[in-house]
């Protein structure tokens, strides 16, 4: 993966980025709130010695140097700290006063600062003023020689004793500074994980990928989808309407040497939307002109039937076993050049009666008889009705819902279907996520519909009322004849 597919995670999982973020800077709060206020005491020490000439100041200075680096463990001494809180007793311990206490020396010169740091600000400066009192005399009784001439080194304080006006501790906007990025960085690194092990199917070139077949349409989400699920009334003009009439343009010219006919629409998982899709596929088709004829080949749970609002008691599996002709189950939807084959009863044998002669003699009839026939399959994963069904075809179709379906099970059911050489025509990513500039792009160029125009049902009551009126008093062997023209 690139930088650029990390960026792409983090984008997608932008909440986690932002509840850690929100949580360190809560902790960072947390801390600032409970930190007790400190202040800190400082003083700064000169170190020099009587020198003689050039080379004297010299060699003096790199002696200095050594010896500042030593009274620097000496300011953190027990000796020194217990003579502070013998001289000024405070409240404090000597171990306590020697922890508070820090000491810099700076790098090349011959000072020295110290610092103590303590919750009080006036105990904070008389302990720095007892501490630079007594560092100057115990430095002055540890270099005096033991004949008593003076000491070669001499401390002086140079800056201080002084202490802070306002606490060194806490320090509420670095801590916050800390904890947002410190949680942002959390966060993304979050974000990334489980972006790397999300296995579900999450964006169109993933699908593209796995199946190594083109993407024919990207079908979006829709609350309203649900309860209205066709693309009639005013589900006609949604973008959903608009991705399945793109499907259709795909469809039409995916191989315009070799054009599908005969197309099966399956998936891996059960409720990824191929019936839904296989329906809106055949009413864009039919509303372009083109003879459609729809079949349910979904034996174990049909659902064409329910969705376009037509009896499904007979069909595909009276006409498979030799009960009855084609053409006496075979029913007009709506207005339009649609013809709907449902699946009739539930077999006790789906997978032989689909693959049986009776199938195939059935679909090569059928072929002569429209345009184009789309079949709805079982899942692949679920069955092998599908792949049966698929291979008898010339072509099939694979929707794979976006979030719901792993990669795993995508591979899987393209695995089943090559694997008998069944044509991949392409595939469809339903229910996914639109941009908001291409949702608010197609609103600014969809056809309007007039207020008084004519009305189209839109839900599934009306739906079936209208397929019902259709198809009734009509002699159906003669419809499907005539259109067959």
């Amino acid at each position: 993966m690139d930088v650029l597919s990390y960026l792409r995670l983090v984008r997608r999982h932008w909440w986690i980025v932002l509840i850690t973020v929100l949580v360190a800077l809560g902790a960072a709060a947390v801390v600032t709130v409970r930190t007790p206020e400190k202040y800190q005491g400082s003083v700064t020490f000169f170190v020099t010695t009587p020198s003689q000439g050039v080379t004297d100041a010299y060699q003096g200075s790199l002696f200095l140097q050594q010896r500042v680096k030593s009274y620097a463990d000496l300011i953190t001494s027990d000796r020194l700290a217990q003579s502070v809180v013998a001289e000024s007793p405070l409240g404090l311990t000597a171990d306590q006063v020697r922890r508070r206490i820090s000491t810099t020396a700076e790098t090349g010169t011959v000072l020295l600062n110290a610092t103590f740091t303590d919750t009080d600000q006036t105990r904070a400066l008389k302990t720095t003023e007892t501490l630079s009192a007594e560092f100057v005399e115990l430095v002055q009784r540890v270099e005096t020689p033991p004949d008593g001439t003076a000491p070669p080194v001499k401390v002086e304080v140079v800056s201080g004793p002084r202490v802070s006006s306002s606490p060194v501790s806490p320090q509420p906007v670095r801590y916050l500074v800390i904890g947002g990025l410190l949680g942002l960085l959390l966060g993304m690194l979050l974000a990334v994980l489980r972006g790397v092990a999300d296995v579900r199917m999450r964006d169109a070139a993933a699908l593209q990928r796995v199946t190594g077949s083109p993407l024919l349409a990207e079908v979006p989400f829709e609350s309203s989808a649900k309860a209205a699920p066709l693309i009639v009334g005013e589900a006609a003009n949604s973008l959903r309407a608009e991705a399945v009439r793109k499907l259709r343009t795909n469809l039409r010219f995916v191989d315009v040497h070799e054009p599908a006919r005969v197309i099966a629409i399956t998936s891996a998982l059960q409720g990824e939307g191929k019936t839904t899709l296989a329906c809106n596929t055949a009413i864009a088709l039919a509303e372009a002109g083109w003879r459609v004829l729809l079949i349910d080949a979904d034996l174990r749970r049909p659902k064409i039937a329910d969705y376009l609002g037509l009896d499904g008691g007979l069909g595909l599996t009276d006409v498979l076993v030799g009960d009855i002709e084609v053409g006496d189950v075979v029913q007009r939807w709506g207005d339009k050049s649609l013809l709907v084959l449902p699946s009739g009863a539930t077999p006790p044998n789906p997978s032989e009666l689909l693959g049986s002669k009776a199938m195939a003699d059935l679909l090569v009839a059928l072929r002569e008889s429209a345009d184009i026939v789309i079949i709805d399959t079982a899942p692949l994963l679920a069955v092998t009705d599908g792949v049966v069904v698929a291979v008898q075809a010339d072509g099939a179709l694979l929707v794979t819902q976006q979030g719901r379906t792993s990669r795993s099970q995508v591979a899987a059911a393209a695995r089943a279907l090559h694997s008998v050489s069944v044509r991949m025509l392409g595939c469809v990513l339903n229910w996914a996520k639109v941009a908001k500039a291409d949702a608010y792009q197609y609103e600014a160029y969809k056809v309007a519909v007039p207020v008084d125009g004519p009305s189209v049902p839109s839900d599934r009551a009306a739906v079936a009322r209208r397929g019902r009126r259709a198809a009734a008093g009509r002699d159906r062997t003669q419809e499907f004849s005539r259109l067959s023209r």
